[in-house]
Formats: C-alpha cells, structure tokens, sequence
C-alpha cells in the first residue's frame, strides 16, 4: 500500500467514527485526577499534579524505551489500595472509552498487579472489575468484556491460577485470556500445557508478542500456544516466512502505533509498519494499548494512522470492521456488532474498495 499525504481533518471528525478496542490495559487507563486524589486521600508523598504526571505519563522530553514506559506501572500499582478504587477506576476506564465513541471494547488486566499492593485475593480483584463493568455498561451504554492477564516471567502457579479464575466466570463477562511481560527474555514453551487447556475450554487467546521480541515469537504464539489474536507483533515483518503464516492464518494483530514509538519499538512513527502489514495480507486492528500513560485516545490513534502513516480513510473503516470481526464473542453476537458499526461508520464515510484487504 502506497503511502501518501492524507487531508487534514478536524478532531471532531475522528471522534464522531464508531470505535473497536481490542488491546486496552486497565492499569494503563487511570485518570491523572483520580489518581492525584486518591494519592491525597491515603497520604502518599508523591500526591503533587506535577510529580505524579511525570511518574505515569510518558513525556515529550524522556527517552521512548520500553524501560521508562514500562515503570509507570510500578508507579500505577501503588494506587489498587481499595475495592472501591479498583471499582471506580474500572468505571472510568470505561466512561473514557465510551466519550471516545467505542462501541464495543476488550479490556484487559492484570489481576496480580491488582492484588500486590494490599495483598487482596486475585479472586476479590477480578470480581471488583467485574462489578465495575457491569455498572458502567449500564450507565454509558458501551459493550465490555474482559480479557485476564497473566506475566510470562513471573511463575507458572501464578498463570495457573488467574487462567482457572477466567474459566470459572466466563459467563460474568471474561471472554480471554492473555500473556504478557518480558518476551525477550522469557520463552512461551512452559505455558504450552496450560494455552493447551484453556484452548479446550472455550477461553479465546490473545498473547503479547514481537514487540519487544522477535517475529519467532508470533509463530510460536499461532502455533504453540493457540492464540486466536497477537498483541502488537509488529516485529513480524522482520520474517516473511512467519508474515505468511499470519496471513494465511487470517491471525489478527492487535496494534498499537503510538505506544509501539513510545515504547522505543521503533525510532519515529514514520518507521511503523502498519501500512506494510496491511499491504501483506496480515490483518492488523488498530488500538490504544494504555491511553492514559500515552495521553491519547482512540480517536487520536485512527488520524495518526490516517494522517501520519497514510492509510486511506475507507481502509480505516475496514480496520474497524476487522476489528469487529476478531472481537472474543459469539459468532451471532460479532456478526451483528460487524453489521451495525458498518451501517453507522457509512454514515460518515462512504464504503470504498480496499487494496490491503
């Protein structure tokens, strides 16, 4: 797909486009305010506006590596300290989502990190999300479901334990499950047994990988561990033998542009390769990862890719359609959000022919 200069268009056009989020963290959604208030609240040292941005957000004047991205969450983790803030934070995540006109989003967290701080059960923390939920889908009329995550450098007992907590409230809302943390150094293969059964158990999969590291990480998430989706797997490019894998497994990735540049996956956004996954057959959908530490929106992630990356605005509508299509639900379900997002997005904008799909 040839890359060209796309027209300049007001914000408000962007926001007014029906949304998809399929890779959205919790811990990386919390309001600054929020957090500003409960730092007051509990009487933290670092409760000052100023300090706290600067601990949670990324900033124009760092360094984008995935070490400074990466320690805003030892940051976020100080702040879990209640049910009622686990429960408000879940609420506002959502509110967030819906003011950015998601339709339908995928919210992924991590019971663990949840938990630390006050040494609550993974079983307490996941039901306070999933309380949240389920207030704030009522009250902001946006559909949610729930992906649970666990850390490939952490221990398998852990992994064990939130997969089988997933299982036993699949009828509350938690659609996935999805493995994060240190790829570069820590290999999927002890996980195989447990993807194995989750796989036989109904649980989609989604998993964390060649972003940080390489693309043999993607095949071994497609073929090893059963992953119904990768999360960034940018770096696929850097193989083609497993970009062919991916396209012809219709896999879809979950990318996220800004936070892959702010990460330091890529030295500017210039060098991002959505538009050459794109052009490769692969099926890449477009989200925000963690908003609130990014300082974005969705909205602001479809004019970057638009405006900045050149993807023209009917392949945008396309990608949402993607995304719909590889969202973690019943077939019924997802042919329906499919449907009645392209009615709404062809409101706005005009069905065209794609050349990357």
């Amino acid at each position: 797909m040839k890359r060209n200069p796309a027209p300049k268009r007001a914000f408000e056009f962007y926001l007014g486009l029906p949304k998809v989020e399929l890779h959205r963290h919790l811990e990386g959604s919390l309001r600054l305010d929020t957090l500003v208030e409960v730092a007051r609240l509990h009487g933290m040292s670092i409760a000052g506006t100023d300090r706290l941005r600067a601990l949670v957000q990324v900033g124009q004047e760092e360094p984008y590596t995935f070490q400074n991205f990466l320690s805003k969450f030892e940051t976020l983790r100080l702040f879990y300290r209640s049910p009622d803030i686990i429960g408000r934070i879940t609420r506002e995540a959502i509110a967030d989502a819906a003011r950015d006109n998601v339709r339908y989003m995928e919210m992924r967290f991590t019971p663990m990190a949840l938990s630390k701080s006050q040494e609550f059960s993974l079983a307490e923390v996941i039901d306070w999300v999933i309380e949240g939920v389920r207030q704030a889908e009522a009250e902001f009329n946006i559909i949610t479901r729930l992906i649970m995550s666990f850390n490939r450098h952490e221990a398998v007992e852990i992994a064990e334990k939130v997969t089988q907590l997933a299982i036993d409230r699949m009828d509350k809302g938690v659609v996935g499950l999805d493995m994060a943390g240190n790829e570069a150094e820590y290999p999927g293969q002890p996980f195989e047994g447990l993807f194995k059964e989750t796989h036989k158990a109904g649980l989609k999969i989604t998993v964390h990988a060649g972003e940080w590291g390489g693309p043999e990480n993607v095949a071994d998430a497609i073929v090893n561990l059963h992953a119904d989706r990768i999360g960034h797997g940018v770096r696929v490019m850097e193989d083609p033998l497993v970009v062919g894998l991916a396209a012809e497994r219709q896999t879809a990735f979950e990318v996220c542009v800004t936070s892959n540049y702010q990460s330091g996956v890529f030295p500017n956004l210039a060098a991002h390769p959505l538009p050459r996954m794109l052009a490769a057959g692969l099926n890449a959908t477009i989200n925000t990862d963690d908003p609130r530490i990014s300082q974005i929106t969705l909205s602001d992630e479809y004019r970057t890719v638009t405006e900045d990356l050149g993807l023209p605005i009917h392949s945008l509508r396309n990608r949402v359609l993607a995304a719909a299509q590889a969202a973690f639900l019943p077939e019924t379900e997802r042919q329906a959000l499919v449907q009645r997002l392209g009615a709404e997005f062809d409101k706005s904008v005009p069905p065209l022919p794609s050349l990357e799909d």
